[in-house]
Parts: structure tokens; sequence; C-alpha cells
């Protein structure tokens, strides 16, 4: 049986976005707008979920129209390792530190791919963990221990 959706990875991305887009703006009701000088807490959710919804449709829309491939498996194990590292980051940063948490976070996700290397990811995760603390501790001064409590620094 012949489908009108000729793109169903785009299909589904877009209803994916669509959604968790007008969540954000269904969400951001509940609290005062304010205006563009002045924003109120609703503003960047219900702008953000505004455009991410925008996209979505955007992406249904074109999945009429451009063929594409059929989806593919689902990536269980993928899937997995990318939340448990950003669950592991969440956990690590306040007690652990900036280094160890994003060394970590990027060691677990790259690891997910098939193109996975040993020595290419710890290059990325020393570099990514070095430019972290450049930007976010030395740079905006955010107060986020570089390596903390639990490691035995303060």
């Amino acid at each position: 049986m012949p489908s009108a959706i000729r793109h169903p990875k785009d299909f589904w991305t877009g209803i994916i976005f669509l959604s968790i887009g007008l969540y954000a703006v269904v969400v951001g009701q509940d609290y005062d707008m304010g205006s563009a000088g002045r924003m109120g807490p609703a503003y960047f959710p219900t702008v953000l979920g505004s455009m991410l919804a925008l996209i979505g449709a955007i992406a249904i829309g074109r999945s009429f129209f451009r063929p594409g491939e059929k989806i593919s498996r689902f990536y269980i194990k993928e899937l997995v390792l990318i939340l448990a590292a950003v669950l592991l980051f969440g956990f690590l940063v306040r007690g652990a530190g900036l280094v160890p948490a994003a060394v970590l976070i990027i060691m677990i996700s790259a690891y997910a791919s098939p193109k996975f290397h040993l020595g290419k990811t710890i290059a990325l995760a020393a570099g990514m963990a070095l430019f972290g603390v450049l930007l976010f501790v030395k740079l905006l001064g955010l107060p986020m221990p570089i390596l903390g409590p639990w490691l035995g620094f303060n």
C-alpha cells in the first residue's frame, strides 16, 4: 500500500520537533511573557518552542515532497549510552568537577559511535575539558569547580 509520506525520517523527526516545541509553548503560558526588552520567564521557552515547532512543521511538510530512505533499526545501545553520559555529567559536575564530568561525557558518548577510536577520543576529551574550563570558569567566571570536593579539592 503506497503512502503519501515519501521521507519517513523527516516526517517522524518533524513530529518529535513539533510536539516538543508545542509543549514548551504550552508550559510557557503559565508564566509572564514580558517583552523583547524586558523578558519574562515565559519569553525564552515560548520563542524557542515556537521556532522548534516551525522547524518541525517544515520537516513534516517536506516529507511529503522529498524522497528519502525508510527508517532503519532503532539504536537502543547508543541511545542508552548517550542518555547515561548526559545524566552522569549532571550528577558529577558539582561533586567531581567540570574536568572529570566533561571527560566522561565525551568518552561515553564517543563510545556509542561505530567510528570510536580511543586515542582520538582522549585527545578530544582533553581539549574539550580545557576549553570548558577556559570558557566557563576563567572567562565567564561561573562558580563551577574544576576538580571537585569528591576528589579532595575545594
